[in-house]
């Protein structure tokens, strides 16, 4: 759910700090992609093929099998489910016409999201073979639809640990096996990435949908907060929980976001992007900062306005506001994990961290940020006069395994930079959706965020799936 460093997160000593159609050799910074002819490119290619004959969800299941024997995409798969029935189902409901909005779709699922029979670890050595007796909410409303859980993916321990995942290893990232594929939700993001299934379930509390779709290059969004239910998912902070999908486009996520929250698609209209300053541009490599201009200019062809921002004005101070994200997730941590303090030396060393920052905090170090979240989301209501906000994504492009350290220019920063875009997003519980866009200097993806108020998670679909119909950075594979 967040982005799994070694560190506590931030200490108190941190310093503050459609549309048109466009000529796309004017801004294309990305080399042209490579897809596999047999494999489909998303969920609505499969659902096309399905409907035409070309495949079947019984032969989607075997290609998924036959995926996990490749190097390195096993990382990412805990177990594998049993869908033969599902997959004859939806087989038989395809051919007599009842096909349902997600038949025979695989999707796989996050560790701690319950899954009806399937061995939910939460990444933990403390939790044996725990066995899910039902689906979480999530869960539920997908297979309703049609789709099919093929598998259960890796996490960081309990969403909350290091890379290095003491029970189950660490998940490298499908482009560059020296990097990660960010936290919290690993598996979910190198699933997708390497193509292995078309959408997983992640969870995201501080950056944790987001990290690794901008680190593997997948679309992730992180729902306005309580749009959709966290029954059945592990808590870590449970102020801050957010479940969301991880897909291979903006249009993908708002197929499956009509079923899980009745999103309804938006009519698009010539949008008021905000641009912001400061602290959303700083401690971001040249790279993500061109990436980032690169896309707002082919958002402004589409014919959307661009409105520079003070983030000051906003935000106020967004030190301050990353400081009180980090002090409400930490300290629900430390209270969720109250029952299995007995063991904690067996826990992963950077979930202890956080834990050990929560103990020391004080019951009123907790109310004053809740305090502050109120005060900064009644602000924002009051003074967001834009229809969307597009940010940078990360700082750079994946972190170093070796060293846990990400290159920004002639710098290496440590991992506790991963959220200072993202974590802000989580405080206030507005829906954010992160999408590739571009490579740097290493050839790996790059990433940009796309905010709206709350429950405008459909017009932040709409905007993302304008600008992939307008550039290729999507498509581009391990």
């Amino acid at each position: 759910m967040m982005d799994g460093s070694m560190t506590g997160g931030p200490s108190a000593s941190l310093p503050a700090d459609p549309f048109r159609t466009l000529d796309l050799r004017r801004i294309s910074r990305v080399p042209a992609p490579f897809v596999e002819p047999d494999v489909p490119s998303g969920v609505g290619d499969l659902l096309a093929r399905y409907a035409s004959g070309q495949t079947t969800p019984q032969a989607e299941m075997a290609r998924f099998a036959s995926s996990i024997a490749a190097p390195a995409a096993c990382e990412a798969v805990l177990s594998v489910l049993d869908v033969s029935d599902a997959a004859q189902a939806s087989a038989r409901r395809w051919q007599n016409g009842t096909a349902r909005p997600l038949e025979g779709v695989p999707f796989g699922v996050k560790a701690i999201i319950d899954v009806a029979g399937a061995e939910i670890t939460c990444g933990s050595a403390l939790t044996g073979h725990q066995i899910a007796a039902a689906d979480a909410d999530g869960v539920a409303r997908l297979r309703a639809a049609g789709a099919i859980p093929v598998a259960i993916l890796a996490t960081t321990e309990y969403a909350a640990g290091s890379p290095f995942n003491p029970r189950h290893g660490v998940v490298t990232n499908p482009h560059d096996a020296a990097r990660w594929t960010g936290g919290s939700s690993t598996g979910s993001g190198a699933a997708v990435a390497r193509r292995m299934m078309p959408f997983a379930l992640g969870t995201d509390t501080g950056g944790s949908v987001r990290v690794p779709s901008c680190w593997c290059g997948v679309t992730g969004l992180k729902p306005t907060r309580a749009l959709l239910s966290t029954e059945g998912m592990a808590p870590l902070s449970w102020t801050l929980d957010h479940l969301g999908p991880l897909g291979l486009s903006a249009a993908d996520l708002s197929r499956v976001m009509a079923v899980m929250a009745n999103l309804d698609p938006v009519a698009m209209r010539p949008l008021r992007i905000g641009v912001p300053d400061g602290w959303f541009t700083e401690i971001v490599d040249t790279a993500v900062l061109t990436a980032w201009t690169d896309a707002l200019s082919v958002m402004q062809d589409l014919g959307a306005a661009l409105v520079p921002m003070s983030t000051v004005d906003l935000f106020g101070d967004m030190a301050t506001n990353h400081e009180a994200g980090w002090t409400i997730l930490t300290a629900e941590l430390s209270a969720s994990q109250r029952h299995n303090a007995v063991r904690r030396g067996e826990q992963d060393a950077g979930l202890q961290a956080r834990i050990a920052r929560g103990d020391t905090l004080t019951a009123a170090d907790y109310l004053l940020a809740m305090s502050h979240r109120t005060t900064l989301i009644e602000r924002l209501m009051a003074r967001w006069d834009v229809d969307l906000i597009v940010t940078p994504g990360l700082g750079g492009e994946a972190g170093h395994l070796d060293g846990l350290v990400i290159d920004i220019d002639e710098q290496t920063h440590g991992f506790d930079i991963i959220s200072r875009n993202t974590m802000i997003w989580d405080l206030t519980g507005f829906p954010a959706l992160m999408l590739p866009a571009g490579t740097g200097r290493s050839g790996l993806p790059l990433g940009v965020q796309i905010i709206g108020r709350p429950y405008d998670d459909a017009l932040c679909l709409a905007m993302g799936t304008a600008f992939q119909g307008a550039t290729d950075h999507h498509r581009i594979t391990p």
